[in-house]
């Protein structure tokens, strides 16, 4: 088999088949993603492996002799795809039986540490809550203070 252009846009279409259908929420739809990429990327790997060659019996003229390292490691490839794509199934069939859909759902601390990042809670100017304030539970009991100036930042707001 020579490299062609054909196999590799090819294999570049697979992969991209594959990573579109992994951003879905379906788990059917993100184990039919990682079989396709995963087929296109041993796809690419064997086209950029170079021409197939005679078997790497002793004897033969080593010119001509393929190389075997990345037929092992996709054939590796494949192995550890099935093995993942019968976890992921596993985990559709389940979640089937449990919710009868296998959509994956937000997860609470995800969309917790999202509210932080936004808030930007790890900065100066959020310090802990004196008891005689409310606490806010869901980006883990830090207010905002006013009269606060961030350390460091020497172009703040002057003091009111």
């Amino acid at each position: 088999m020579t490299p062609s252009l054909v196999l590799a846009v090819a294999g570049g279409v697979l992969i991209a088949a594959g990573v579109y259908l992994l951003l879905e929420r379906s788990l059917m739809r993100i184990l039919a993603g990682v079989m396709l990429a995963g087929n296109g990327i041993n796809l690419l790997f064997l086209v950029a492996s170079g021409p197939a060659g005679l078997a790497p019996i002793v004897g033969e003229p080593e010119a001509q002799i393929a190389d075997p390292l990345p037929q092992a490691l996709v054939l590796t490839a494949i192995v550890i795809s099935l093995a993942t794509g019968a976890l992921l199934l596993a985990m559709s069939y389940r979640s089937f039986q449990l919710q009868g859909h296998d959509e994956v759902a937000d997860d609470v601390e995800d969309t917790i540490v999202r509210r932080r990042a936004q808030a930007d809670l790890s900065s100066e100017a959020y310090v802990e809550p004196d008891s005689s304030t409310a606490t806010d539970t869901e980006s883990g009991g830090r207010l905002v203070r006013d009269d606060v100036v961030p350390a460091g930042n020497d172009a703040a707001e002057p003091e009111r």
